[in-house]
């Protein structure tokens, strides 16, 4: 908020009468001082002094001319001795208020405000000067009682309503604060900063529209003060103009080069435009201008991570966290690149120091949730009470306040199903969610509602939005507004697609906002909620009897989890390259995220199982290269044998199949979509099936492609397998190429039939719940 300084008053130079013997140099002196001639009235005020020393008023305005030439406690002094021989006179008060002021002593100065008040109530400067104390002195409520008084007695006073304005945004009374704004720009149309901060109290509404037009008409009438370019840029990039919003930044650097926070925010706009070099060089120079900047160093990490800068993103991350320790943001950041990188012990501290910093970071917790589901010593019962933590923290507390749902009873009506998710966009998600889609749409017995909580808008979400009937995007929604919003709706079944992954809204799931809630998709396990009422799977991904009792969610069983929508412009299958390589070549196309020492230990140990073989690593940082590189030189893997290949566009990456002929999955989290996409290429991938519900994702892809010869139950039978097939050639190269008819006549492969399923399941979920029955386990042939 703008500074809310004091009325702009003159020290208080008022006389009071005099008898008829007093010397018409007093009157000569009096006179300079007002035509500002203060060293000449000075002498003179103090040659009175030297004849009569007991004039009060000569000692006053002495005080005023030490006021007005910053000799501060020469003016308490002689104004105190105007007051030790006239206690009665207010304006003398006034003055040593003012005084005091400036020396810096609020509580004196208001002291002497109210003296002056006292022994004249209807001295409307005093009350203007005991109001703007008081608002220093954050004493808002009485600032305007005094206000109130003060417009009793000037009611056309524009900066009284302005201050009254400032004391009631204080107080967080925005809409009584933009009242008065309104009101001081009545009686002052050209009172600039009084637009200035009625932008500021509407843009904490949220009406940044309205608050972009009050800087506009501030910036018309005063078009030089940086701080309302700046505010007028942060309102813009709330409404993500981002271009207008650089514009206004740019601006204010113009007018005040040194604003390190236009800088820091201008990056941000940057960042968000997909110009992260640029925001990287924005956040230098705030750097530059504030070394200790620890919000720039924290923001300049994202930029560096959105540009696969990992080392140096850390570097970003670890500078702002010694500056700041207690910054939640720069932990948090910190240790999602530490998971990305595969350092999950360093990733769960980080995420840890988040949480002890702010213990209500929903977003922490699930990150946390996810290290524990990489991690291969935790089981799976410490799994599935850590995921009960999180509903004890951040939905325990609010099941007292669920409320009842008014949703219409009717068994067969059509229902509105809501799908809240921050992928809709080019993801791994989109691959499942979007045949699935583009059928229910044509049902007439569901309308389709998205919650995308993301800003990210591609080809893909362009797709995704012609399937819905409605389209919110609430990634700046808080969990609370979020729900208002889903039960305002009316939704009947809201489908969580996220789980513990990022961008997740589970925490607006635990207000209950639907009556029916399910998790689909997006995580393989429980969320831990009692409020999530269903989970859907299939029996290869989770058999009843082994994974029941780890979900807090009832298991609902479809012909498939889900199908899968295999890449247009994919390359055709290949020949089996270990025919004509005279060796076996294995293959990994998933993130280092999901790599470990362990899983490269089981891999080298297959290697060491194929003296000749080779394998490729696709879809790797370049960063990654040297961590991974030492893992296998560890296990006695000589460089030679690896070849990475860097992130790619979808055909070169779906083309570095052409060398593979069987890829290796990761454990416990395993390989989804890149197990399926291997699938569409004709490379089978030989799993570690386990008891967690991470490391069961490859036995749905193994299961539908009928491919269960290649799940392992333990790391012996891992390399076990990959030894009896590279005897098996010629079944290998059969396999490949018939996985593709073999996907087309899976479940996974016709999403009509998966669709019809789920449209079964929704009914099923419903009818329960019309009969106020509780959720239970269910299979939709």
């Amino acid at each position: 908020m703008p500074s809310s300084s004091t009325l702009p008053t003159q020290p208080h130079i008022d006389a009071m009468p005099h008898a008829l013997d007093i010397p018409a140099q007093f009157q000569q002196a009096l006179a300079m001082h007002q035509n500002g001639q203060l060293a000449s009235a000075q002498a003179l005020y103090e040659a009175i002094l030297r004849v009569q020393p007991g004039h009060a008023d000569a000692w006053h305005l002495l005080g005023v001319v030490a006021l007005q030439s910053n000799q501060l406690q020469q003016a308490l002094d002689c104004i105190g001795r105007a007051i030790g021989i006239n206690p009665r006179q207010a304006g003398f008060y006034i003055n040593q208020g003012n005084v005091l002021k400036a020396l810096q002593q609020p509580e004196a100065a208001l002291a002497s405000f109210e003296h002056a008040i006292a022994h004249q109530p209807d001295l409307a400067d005093a009350h203007a000067l005991r109001a703007t104390t008081l608002l220093e002195l954050q004493q808002f409520e009485a600032a305007i009682t005094c206000l109130d008084t003060f417009i009793a007695l000037q009611p056309d006073a524009a900066q009284a309503y302005f201050y009254r304005g400032i004391a009631q945004q204080q107080l967080n009374q925005l809409d009584a604060a933009i009242a008065n704004y309104d009101r001081a720009i009545a009686l002052e149309p050209a009172f600039a900063q009084a637009y200035v901060n009625r932008g500021v109290a509407l843009q904490a509404l949220k009406h940044f529209d309205t608050a972009v037009s009050s800087y506009d008409h501030a910036i018309a009438l005063q078009p030089d003060l940086a701080a309302t370019h700046f505010n007028r840029g942060s309102a813009l990039q709330e409404l993500h103009r981002l271009k207008d919003c650089i514009a206004s930044y740019d601006r204010a650097i113009a007018l005040q080069p040194d604003h390190a926070q236009a800088y820091n925010n201008r990056a941000i706009a940057l960042k968000d435009l997909g110009q992260a070099a640029a925001a990287v060089a924005s956040y230098d120079q705030a750097i530059a201008l504030v070394p200790g900047y620890a919000d720039a160093w924290a923001n300049r990490g994202i930029a560096l991570d959105v540009l696969r800068k990992a080392e140096e993103a850390e570097h970003s991350y670890r500078r702002a966290l010694e500056i700041d320790p207690t910054l939640a943001e720069a932990h948090h950041n910190l240790a999602l690149s530490q998971l990305t990188r595969g350092n999950i012990q360093a990733a769960m501290q980080g995420f840890r120091n988040a949480l002890a910093v702010e213990p209500h970071r929903d977003d922490a917790h699930s990150a946390l949730l996810q290290c524990f589901s990489s991690d291969t010593d935790v089981n799976a019962a410490t799994l599935f009470a850590e995921h009960l933590r999180f509903g004890a923290q951040f939905e325990a507390p609010l099941r007292p306040h669920w409320l009842p749902h008014a949703n219409p009873k009717d068994a067969l009506r059509a229902l509105k199903i809501g799908f809240v998710s921050g992928d809709f966009y080019s993801h791994a998600v989109a691959t499942f969610i979007e045949p699935v889609l583009q059928q229910l749409a044509q049902s007439s017995a569901v309308s389709l509602y998205a919650y995308y909580n993301h800003t990210v808008q591609d080809a893909v979400t362009q797709r995704l939005k012609a399937s819905f009937d409605q389209w919110r995007d609430v990634a700046k929604l808080a969990h609370t507004e979020l729900a208002h919003t889903i039960r305002a709706d009316g939704i009947d079944i809201l489908i969580d697609l996220a789980g513990h992954t990022g961008r997740n809204r589970l925490a607006t799931l635990a207000h209950k906002p639907a009556p029916i809630q399910a998790s689909w998709i997006g995580f393989p396990g429980t969320t831990g909620l009692q409020s999530v009422d269903y989970y859907l799977t299939d029996k290869y991904f989770l058999p009843q009897a082994e994974f029941a009792h780890q979900f807090t969610e009832k298991l609902v069983y479809l012909p498939a989890t889900t199908p899968f929508l295999p890449f247009e412009g994919a390359p055709p299958v290949n020949a089996l390259p270990a025919r004509t390589n005279g060796y076996i070549t294995f293959g990994s196309f998933n993130k280092l995220k999901k790599f470990s020492p362990a899983v490269i230990a089981l891999w080298a140990r297959v290697l060491h199982a194929h003296p000749g073989s080779r394998m490729v690593l696709g879809g790797m940082e370049s960063s990654d290269n040297p961590t991974v590189l030492q893992w296998f030189a560890n296990e006695g893997i000589a460089a030679d044998r690896l070849r990475f290949y860097p992130v790619s566009d979808m055909p070169t990456y779906l083309g570095l199949h052409h060398q593979v002929d069987l890829c290796l999955d990761t454990f416990p989290y395993s390989g989804g979509t890149t197990t399926w996409h291997a699938v569409w290429m004709g490379v089978p991938t030989l799993i570690l099936s386990g008891p967690t519900p991470t490391c069961r994702t490859g036995n749905f892809v193994l299961g539908h492609a009928g491919l269960l010869a290649f799940q392992a139950n333990s790391p012996q039978e891992f390399v076990d397998i990959s030894v009896d097939w590279a005897q098996r050639l010629d079944e290998l190269a059969t396999i490949r190429a018939s996985l593709r008819d073999r996907f087309r006549a899976s479940p996974v492969g016709q999403p009509a039939v998966i669709v019809q399923a789920l449209e079964q399941a929704f009914r099923t979920m419903w009818q329960r719940w019309c009969q106020q029955l509780p959720p239970e386990s269910f299979t939709i042939e």
